[in-house]
């Protein structure tokens, strides 16, 4: 049986995420040349790429059913963790999103919750396959689902909050929510969307404003890194200038290059060949992760696979529509590819998951 798991583990999938994430160390190694406090960056990034990998493996050699009784206590700690961040963490740069460890690093609960959201639905869905597709059936998934969202609203970190929020929908129409109740979500979004606005933290009001109605007059940091973004993209042209050669990152024109702008760092240093390469290798994991639920021998694991593959999918796409100007600012980085430990890990279990039910397919062909 174990070597029936390895025999059916999918090596085109590890193999491009492994190749993402060294290319994540080599980037950030170049996004932060010539940064003193930030010169130990591509040495952690490195470690958090080993320590995820180690995690691949461990999530492939566990049977994925395991999570139907493991999904309690992660969701449990999960919470706890959000708890924590609420009333303990420090704020940096307005929100309070990460949890200090005293070692040098820095726990971020939200990455987690994203992978124990796909988790927690995966498990409720399949456990309730055969009950009627109606309010109950959304409502109790909504509860499962609301804790994790309202923690991540208050910290506040509205970007993750909507990542829930796909997520949960994702889920419950590929688990079969009819048609007819799309109308009731689209006019409650938009309802919660307009009594909410007020209420969001100023600076998140003003990237939309600033998004909708550009003010020409703006102060330099309302706008200057999506203007700086689009510039860096654009310097790069076909080929782009060179590795650790783009002046826009390496005068450090363009800020936040080694997170939410790496994907301008990155067009401008290989242009819009390299890039359109690096976005396929991303859109590759996605149809990997869409292949194995297709495969999938039962609900719970096809939910699983879909929802890491939606998650890539959106966070991928918002992230890159940031960096273009044409959705508002937000804070979700780029998969594999921007800094970041919590994220870097969290998302290389979420692989671990999709090759664990690949590894228990019945059949591979």
């Amino acid at each position: 049986m174990r070597s029936q798991v390895w025999r059916n583990f999918d090596y085109a999938l590890f193999s491009v995420v492994l190749l993402l994430s060294i290319f994540s160390v080599a980037m950030i190694y170049s996004a932060v040349a010539g940064n003193i406090s930030l010169a130990s960056h591509p040495q952690r990034q490195a470690l958090y790429v080993g320590i995820g990998i180690v995690v691949i493996l461990i999530a492939t050699a566990i049977d994925y059913h395991y999570w139907l009784s493991l999904s309690t206590p992660l969701y449990v700690v999960t919470i706890g963790f959000l708890i924590i961040t609420f009333v303990a963490a420090k704020a940096t740069f307005g929100a309070a999103r990460w949890i200090e460890t005293g070692i040098g690093f820095f726990i971020q609960p939200a990455e987690l919750a994203k992978i124990t959201v796909i988790i927690t639905l995966a498990k409720y869905f399949s456990q309730h396959q055969d009950e009627p597709r109606n309010w109950r059936w959304i409502i109790m998934s909504m509860v499962f689902t609301a804790p994790i969202l309202v923690f991540i609203y208050l910290q506040p970190n509205l970007s993750t909050t909507i990542v829930i929020a796909v997520l949960w929908f994702a889920t419950i129409w590929i688990s079969g929510l009819p048609p007819k109740y799309i109308v009731f979500f689209i006019v409650g979004a938009l309802v919660l969307a307009v009594v909410i606005f007020p209420f969001i933290e100023p600076y998140q009001q003003k990237r939309v404003f600033n998004f909708l109605v550009p003010d020409p007059n703006a102060t330099h940091g309302d706008t200057y890194n999506v203007d700086q973004a689009l510039i860096t993209i654009g310097s790069g042209g076909w080929f782009g200038q060179g590795y650790q050669h783009g002046t826009q990152v390496q005068l450090h024109f363009l800020k936040v290059r080694h997170t939410d702008f790496i994907f301008a760092a990155m067009a401008e240093e290989f242009g819009f060949v390299g890039t359109v390469i690096v976005v396929g290798l991303l859109l590759f994991v996605v149809f990997r992760c869409f292949r194995a639920a297709h495969r999938a021998p039962d609900m719970f694991g096809s939910l699983i696979a879909y929802g890491y593959g939606v998650l890539m999918l959106f966070q991928m796409s918002v992230n890159i529509g940031v960096n273009l100007n044409v959705i508002p600012v937000t804070g979700l980085t780029l998969p594999f590819i921007s800094y970041g430990g919590s994220s870097m890990v969290s998302l290389l279990l979420g692989v671990g998951l999709v090759e664990s039910v690949v590894a228990r397919q019945k059949t591979v062909t």
